[in-house]
Parts: C-alpha cells; sequence; structure tokens
C-alpha cells in the first residue's frame, strides 16, 4: 500500500449549539508511521480522534480508511473501528469486565470470532503488552499504568491497523512513561500506525516520524521528522515552548560550541551522545 491508511478530507465538525470543533482539517496518516498531533486544550485534538474512530460523523468532509470513505451504517462502523482502536484519556472508560482477560475478550467477542481465535487473540495481547502475570487480576486492582495498558491490550485483541492515543503518558510517572513508548515501539515496528496527541514538545520532537498542530479547529502546522529542526522553533507562537534538546544545542552553540554537521539529536540521549563525540574535537582545538 503507498497511499495513507487514515486520511481526512476537509473535514468540519459542529457540536449542538453551533460549536465549531473543527474546521476543514487535511491530514493523512502514513502506513507504520508514528504521528503526533499538537495543540492547546480545546484545539480539537479529541474531537479529531472521534472522527477518525467513527464514534462522531462529519459536519463536512470525510474521513477515508485504507482510500475507503467511512460507511456509518452499522457493519461500516464495525469494520472501522476493528481496525482503527482509539483509547481514551480516562483509563477506566474503556474497562467494563470483572478481570483483566475477560475486559481483553470483549472487543473480538463482539466481532463474532469463535472461542478459539479469541483466546489466541486475548493471550497475545496480554504478552504484547507484558501483562500475562496478571490476567485474572480485577481490573480495578490494577494500577494506573497498567490500566493504560491493559486498554491498548483489548484493542490489540481487535487486530488493528490504526492505534489511536488520547494524550497516552497523562498521570504516568517517567518509568511507566518509558515503558509505554517501548510498547508503542515495539507495535509500530510490528506495522501498526500509531497517532497520539500531547501536550509535551518533547515527547513530540523526540518520538514522531510526523507532527500536526492544531489551533482552534485549524490545522496551523504540519511536518515530516526530517523538518523537525526547522519548525519546531517556529512554534511558540501557538503556546508551545521549545523542545528543551534545541534550547540546550543553542546554549551550546552561544559559547561557541559546535555539534558538528551531521543531523541535531532529537532526544536526551541522543544529544549526550553529540557532546560526547563533539567533545573529542574540543579537546583536540585547545590543545
Amino acid at each position: 500500500m503507498t497511499g495513507p491508511i487514515l486520511e481526512a478530507r476537509a473535514l468540519s465538525f459542529r457540536y449542538p449549539g453551533g460549536v465549531r470543533a473543527l474546521d476543514g482539517l487535511d491530514l493523512a496518516f502514513a502506513p507504520g508511521s508514528r504521528n503526533v498531533v499538537l495543540g492547546a486544550n480545546g484545539a480539537g485534538k479529541s474531537t479529531l480522534f472521534m472522527l477518525l474512530n467513527g464514534v462522531l460523523r462529519p459536519s463536512g468532509g470525510q474521513v477515508f480508511l485504507n482510500g475507503e470513505a467511512l460507511d456509518y451504517g452499522r457493519a461500516g462502523l464495525r469494520k472501522v473501528r476493528s481496525k482503527v482502536g482509539i483509547l481514551f484519556q480516562d483509563p477506566d472508560a474503556q474497562l467494563v469486565s470483572a478481570d483483566l482477560r475477560e475486559d481483553i475478550s470483549f472487543g473480538p467477542m463482539n466481532l463474532g470470532l469463535d472461542v478459539a481465535t479469541v483466546r489466541r487473540r486475548v493471550e497475545k495481547a496480554l504478552v504484547d503488552t507484558h501483562l500475562e502475570d496478571l490476567a485474572d487480576r480485577p481490573v480495578h486492582a490494577l494500577s494506573y499504568g497498567q490500566k493504560r495498558r491493559a486498554g491498548i491490550a483489548g484493542l490489540l485483541a481487535m487486530e488493528p491497523e490504526v492505534l489511536i492515543l488520547d494524550e497516552p503518558t497523562a498521570g504516568l510517572d517517567h518509568r511507566a512513561q518509558g515503558e509505554f513508548f517501548e510498547l508503542l515501539d515495539t507495535l509500530r515496528a510490528d506495522g501498526l500506525t500509531v497517532i497520539l496527541s500531547t501536550h509535551s514538545i518533547d515527547l513530540a520532537y523526540a518520538w514522531a516520524d510526523r507532527a500536526f498542530v492544531l489551533e482552534r479547529g485549524r490545522l496551523v502546522a504540519s511536518c515530516h521528522a526530517h523538518e523537525f529542526p526547522e519548525v519546531f522553533p517556529t512554534l511558540p507562537r501557538f503556546g508551545f515552548g521549545l523542545p528543551r534538546v534545541i534550547e540546550l544545542q543553542q546554549a551550546l552553540a552561544s559559547c561557541g560550541l559546535s555539534l558538528g554537521d551531521g543531523p541535531p539529536p532529537r532526544d536526551h540521549a541522543g544529544l549526550l551522545r553529540a557532546i560526547g563525540d563533539a567533545s573529542l574535537s574540543w579537546e583536540y582545538i585547545e590543545e
């Protein structure tokens, strides 16, 4: 497949009372890509996600999955929700059963699959999310981070092509965030397309293949990863600070210290490596 797996064309949405949430969005997500949607509260991120998953129906424009316009009939919605899984901000809103294994079974059972297929999918989802030791635990006894992974496990059991995550790192400590993104990178390596929203400019800069910026329901910026070093310094006008790794690079440059001619690092670990490599040149110059 060479075209986008999921696409919005001239997408608009108004809530009852005429409140405009989205206005003419054009977005496309490549198969197997890592995408981040940035925007302040009220920018339209959650509304966009519910439109991409068929939870909401557009006031104008269309959503396309694998080149086909979404069908909002019962069979069409069943298809899109099996292909495009969404994890909302509150994990408790998606945990519906008494224990974890039963909860993960809920989605594939509703697809009408046979018992053996459901069992296979559930066990694989438990392994993929590292929850197999918690399979029989009551969902209310899970930690917040475990509930996040449980929500993803329930989506994976549906075998989706696209995973949409609304503020997935909210409420997670540093260690849990690291484990969460290790899981996402594993899923992406298996071909899953990942789309997430965040307020963290550092996360977006370090992780994504493509970034989209929303402001008051409009798309005001979008760029591919190779464009990040040029585009991200322009985002403060939309209420974002600079990624800290860019701030540190600028501070080093102001002291006359160059990190070389290679691509600028996009995360803390990459910056430390670049400083380590550059320090050899600095020592040589001093001598």
